[in-house]
């Protein structure tokens, strides 16, 4: 990915591209108004993206319309030529905490070499096991298919501590009630998340955090986009495609996707010069949330480049002064 953006250093401009996001999303925290938080951060998304001229194609993006177009669609260019990068976007993950007020929202961004990231096509839910970079090695592909207590049992000699002292995150859905019911069985700790899929798996692959492992099916964007996180603060991660409906099935099946491969994060991502940035908007076990101060307001992000290995906390000031 070596060209004239990387000289400039991208990361830094990715970041502006969240903190965007933030600052037009803020103002709906705890509104109840879905789609007026939705359009003010896709829009001051894309608005960002064209201002900075960055060359890229939306390999992951937002699909829902905003006055009947979809401007960060799987597909959108930005820049002028050919693209040079693969994007993977969320102005808001974790859209519903948001406007309910709850933590866990972030806006992302991450950027790797054009036809890079993987395409989930028609499928819409992956079945997942993301872990830090101490456990990456013993995530093994039948870990998949094998009780919960046996891959929590390599998670926990990886780290060399008991099963019951793990943290395991997992979304509170139906589908999850035997999940749930086997890793309580071990003795080990659950953190259940109403949303924010990509924010959990963060959490789970960053070193330091109190999250040890996301299991479960979530969204297979969100399961993408986070493999561009794992992969950048070199964790592990496993991913399946899992079908919540005969349409999405049969929809797969004609994609000519197979249902029985287990992903590598690698596999998600076939590079490992990716640019991954995040900013906080309803606060995060990683990121504080976004805060207005009179006439100006304080955002958090978090900048990876997976190239050299750097993680970078930003604090940034906007003044709204005229």
């Amino acid at each position: 990915m070596e060209n004239n953006h990387t000289a400039r250093n991208i990361g830094l401009d990715l970041t502006r591209v969240t903190e965007a996001a933030a600052l037009a999303a803020g103002r709906w925290i705890g509104s109840g108004n879905f789609d007026a938080a939705h359009s003010a951060a896709t829009g001051a998304m894309r608005n960002m993206l064209v201002t900075l001229g960055i060359n890229g194609r939306v390999a992951i993006g937002e699909d829902r319309l905003i006055d009947g177009d979809a401007p960060l669609r799987e597909g959108v260019v930005f820049g002028e030529g050919k693209a040079l990068f693969d994007l993977a976007v969320d102005p808001i993950a974790g859209t519903r905490l948001l406007v309910e007020g709850k933590p866990g929202a972030i806006s992302v961004v991450a950027v790797a070499p054009r036809d890079s990231i993987w395409s989930s096509g028609p499928a819409e839910y992956l079945d997942k096991i993301v872990v830090d970079r101490d456990v990456a090695h013993v995530l093994v592909p039948e870990c998949m298919d094998a009780p919960a207590a046996w891959t929590l049992a390599l998670i926990a000699r990886a780290k060399k501590k008991s099963v019951r002292d793990l943290v395991v995150v997992v979304l509170q859905r139906p589908r999850h009630h035997d999940l749930i019911e086997e890793i309580r069985a071990t003795g080990a700790r659950i953190y259940l998340r109403q949303e924010g899929d990509t924010e959990g798996a963060l959490e789970a692959a960053m070193p330091g955090t109190d999250v040890d492992v996301l299991m479960g099916v979530g969204g297979a964007s969100q399961g993408v986009l986070s493999a561009c996180a794992v992969r950048a603060l070199r964790g592990g991660m496993l991913a399946r495609l899992s079908p919540q409906s005969a349409e999405e099935r049969a929809a797969i099946s004609q994609a000519g996707l197979d249902l029985r491969r287990i992903y590598t994060v690698e596999d998600l991502v076939t590079s490992d010069d990716i640019f991954f940035t995040a900013t906080g908007l309803t606060g995060t076990a990683i990121l504080p949330g976004l805060r207005y101060i009179g006439d100006h307001a304080e955002t958090h992000s978090l900048l990876v480049r997976a190239k050299t290995r750097t993680r970078r906390y930003i604090q940034a000031e906007y003044s709204f002064e005229r």
